[in-house]
């Protein structure tokens, strides 16, 4: 005769019940032992992209038109400059901070390369006229500094506040057809900025040579 133990299965069947519990404990012990998917880790990775590398995007669409003043005083409307060539287009924060000047200078750096690609590059902030003036002079910038100060023109483009205090750092590689070809989002990793757009801008460069 099968001995019964009280429980919600009945008497008769308390035994296969407390079993099929065990089996169904030792199941989840299992699972938990099982290695990472490899969408698991690929989650994992973007995560810490996002958190420590900066986020890239590589989905297209449509830039926005606008015009802005230049450190000259000047107007300058994105889409005449689209006519010569690919426009990279960064967001900084501030004029004269480390960050910011240390990404300037980098642009200076290769600004021969992006031109010998085809590429113009165009810097953005709410800094005013003339202190984009003072920090192009300062620091020899051979680009064009647009001046966004009721920060209208950021807004369009999505590019986050850091804390929702700090403006963030965003680069947008513009093509001829005016498509943003490659978004990169990253308020420390200032190299990666540049590098990452000539990379994008020879690509293009290579599929449309002029």
């Amino acid at each position: 005769m099968v001995p019964t133990l009280p429980g919600r299965a009945g008497t008769a069947h308390a035994p296969y019940a407390r079993a099929r519990g065990i089996d169904q404990l030792r199941r989840r012990h299992t699972r938990s032992l099982i290695p990472p998917t490899a969408a698991a880790l690929s989650c994992l990775r973007r995560k810490k992209e996002a958190d420590g590398h900066g986020k890239r995007h590589t989905s297209r669409r449509q830039s926005t038109d606008f015009t802005l003043l230049s450190q000259s005083g000047a107007p300058v409307r994105l889409y005449d400059r689209l006519d010569d060539g690919v426009v990279v287009l960064y967001f900084y924060p501030k004029d004269e901070t480390r960050g910011c000047t240390a990404e300037a200078c980098a642009f200076r750096d290769s600004h021969e390369v992006f031109t010998d690609a085809g590429a113009e590059v165009i810097g953005v902030s709410s800094d005013s006229v003339h202190k984009h003036a003072a920090f192009a002079t300062r620091h020899n910038l051979p680009f064009t500094l647009l001046s966004d100060e009721e920060g209208q023109v950021r807004k369009d483009y999505g590019v986050p506040s850091v804390l929702g205090i700090i403006p963030g750092r965003v680069t947008y590689v513009i093509d001829r057809q005016g498509t943003v070809r490659h978004v990169f989002n990253s308020l420390t990793n200032t190299d990666k900025h540049v590098n990452d757009a000539l990379d994008v801008v020879r690509n293009i460069s290579a599929e449309d040579p002029v």
